[in-house]
């Protein structure tokens, strides 16, 4: 696993925690809530996602087992 870079490499002025979430969907793929604390500030990342995907946005999650605790990483399907 890539190590998560901090909130001053990814920050873009002016941005929305939406718009920086999407972006960061965009290029790198997936996010963990962890990952969106770290990146962007962001305490409830589930409810930025929810935005997204009110606003028409295909986000989809993924759940998996870590050091025996339950982790969700939130990610954007591939374009075909």
């Amino acid at each position: 696993m890539n190590p998560i870079p901090v909130l001053e490499d990814v920050m873009v002025k002016g941005m929305t925690q939406n718009q920086l979430i999407l972006r960061y969907l965009k290029f790198h793929r997936r996010l963990t809530p962890i990952a969106a604390l770290r990146l962007f500030g962001c305490f409830r990342l589930a409810a930025r996602i929810l935005e997204l995907k009110q606003g028409g946005h295909d986000i989809r999650k993924d759940h998996y087992k870590s050091n025996g605790k339950w982790i969700t990483e939130y990610y954007l399907p591939e374009e075909k």
